[in-house]
């Protein structure tokens, strides 16, 4: 028997809300006239995902709104957190090839989500470029800017009449590193010295273009909030009182949040950690430039300032400890200078580098207050994996829930953080990028053996519903 004791207390008027992606559940992938995506093309590749699952079908989703909007009446949300498939709306990624019925699916769900209270929250981008777009080097192509702010334009007009709140990118910092360093989602390039840094410099301007179109063609007449979904995990030193330690805690979260935060939400530069780091080991590495790019003063004050609120997505933390990193590898990573390693008395996910941590969320809520001239925040993504063996009796996600909203509140009501909403991960099982079906984050279990795709709500959307209509965590009994 396990009792676990919870601070006591609400958060008033809180936007409470669920998320998904469109490759992760909508399937449909060459319905009506959609264009095919950078996901398309490497899932479709036999031996790139486990099982050689993709998208194709997914959870239906392309067919099954009234099932999705069930689903969302029925738990009582606030807030539905969802993205726009680029090559649904233009195919090959430009206003002109505008694929109507896209539009139409579009515009059903919205209306849909409007008619039952439930708010949208459109992320534009969540990672599935028009393959016509990669084609011509994507994000490393300047020329993309002006693209996405055409693709941002459209949506914005078409709408935003019922959409008031936008989000430009979902984690710049996985697209960049995992997409262009590690090489692992699409479009799988290895290049982790310089190609991280160019595309991040890239995805910087768009956003902020992005930001602009809206705050002088729609912001008077539409009265909506943009901003950029951030990921990091909290870092904590190794050892507190050994000051070489917390250094390094802090570089770790300059490179991986403050990378994209610094400009966007300080001085529309990169933060000094980086810039040091990046530029003396390029010149140590008989560079005659360094491999983080500079941005002019009229590059900085287009960036500054451009979100109107903070959002995170945050699953983990990790113990940070100085290493010194040997020069003849130019990386990323390796520009840090620090090695990571999971905390004590963190518990297992069914994602290796997920584990539970709840402790470090308080943390983080706190470092994004101290940090970022205490802004209102929105954590946009949070949950926990669970194997597909388990179905509707998801114990471990309901601790995870109940212990990472309670440290929410914590910062909330004991910190003064002003956290404005959580965003749970997920409405339900989807397909898990790299790890394809073999897990799930989903508050619903999706039957994916059976062609109808049937969504059955766990135990843990029971306990997000009395959360949310409650506005709190409660004391907690677990049996094991």
């Amino acid at each position: 028997l396990k009792l676990v004791d919870f601070l006591s207390g609400s958060f008033p008027g809180f936007h409470w809300g669920v998320s998904s992606a469109a490759y992760q559940i909508e399937g449909g992938w060459n319905a009506d006239g959609k264009g095919p995506s950078v996901w398309d093309t490497f899932t479709q590749k036999p031996g790139n995902i486990p099982n050689n699952d993709n998208g194709d079908v997914a959870c239906d989703s392309y067919n099954k709104i009234d099932e999705d909007l069930h689903m969302l009446r029925a738990l009582k949300v606030k807030i539905y957190r969802f993205s726009l498939s680029w090559s649904r709306i233009f195919p090959n990624g430009y206003k002109s090839s505008l694929n109507q019925k896209g539009v139409d699916y579009y515009n059903r769900l919205i209306d849909g989500l409007i008619a039952n209270n439930i708010a949208p929250m459109v992320t534009l981008y969540h990672w599935d470029l028009p393959q016509a777009l990669q084609d011509i080097n994507g994000w490393e192509n300047p020329e993309i800017i002006n693209i996405f702010s055409e693709y941002c334009d459209f949506c914005y007009a078409t709408f935003g009449d019922r959409v008031k709140f936008w989000i430009t990118f979902n984690e710049p910092q996985t697209i960049a590193w995992s997409g262009y360093g590690l090489g692992q989602i699409p479009p799988n390039v290895k290049q982790p010295g310089d190609a991280p840094y160019k595309v991040a410099h890239n995805l910087l301007k768009a956003h902020a273009q992005a930001y602009h179109t809206y705050d002088e063609k729609y912001r008077a007449s539409q009265g909506g909030l943009i901003s950029i979904s951030l990921n990091a995990e909290w870092a904590e030193p190794l050892d507190v009182d050994v000051p070489r330690e917390v250094v390094a805690a802090d570089r770790a979260l300059q490179f991986q949040l403050g990378w994209f935060a610094h400009p966007i939400f300080k001085n529309g530069d990169y933060p000094d950690a980086m810039k040091w780091q990046v530029g003396n080991k390029s010149e140590l590495q008989g560079l005659t430039d360094s491999r983080l790019p500079s941005f002019t003063d009229q590059d900085k004050a287009f960036i500054q300032g451009t979100a109107d609120v903070f959002c995170i997505n945050t699953y983990t933390t990790k113990v940070v400890r100085h290493v010194t990193s040997r020069l003849n590898i130019e990386s990323y990573q390796t520009d840090q200078d620090l090695e990571k390693d999971n905390a004590d008395g963190s518990e297992n996910t069914a994602v290796n580098e997920q584990k539970a941590v709840a402790w470090g969320l308080r943390r983080l809520l706190n470092r994004l207050r101290e940090e970022y001239g205490d802004p209102e925040i929105y954590i946009t993504e949070n949950g926990a994996a669970t194997d597909t063996a388990i179905t509707v009796d998801d114990t471990d996600r309901i601790f995870f829930l109940k212990s990472y909203v309670d440290e929410a509140l914590k910062a909330h009501n004991l910190d003064g953080v002003r956290v404005k909403g959580y965003i749970a991960t997920s409405l339900m099982d989807s397909f898990e990028w790299l790890k394809g079906y073999t897990v799930g984050y989903g508050l619903h279990y999706v039957n994916f053996k059976d062609s109808s795709q049937p969504r059955t709500p766990k135990r843990s959307a029971h306990l997000y519903f009395d959360i949310m209509r409650n506005n709190e965590p409660k004391t907690l009994l677990i049996l094991y």
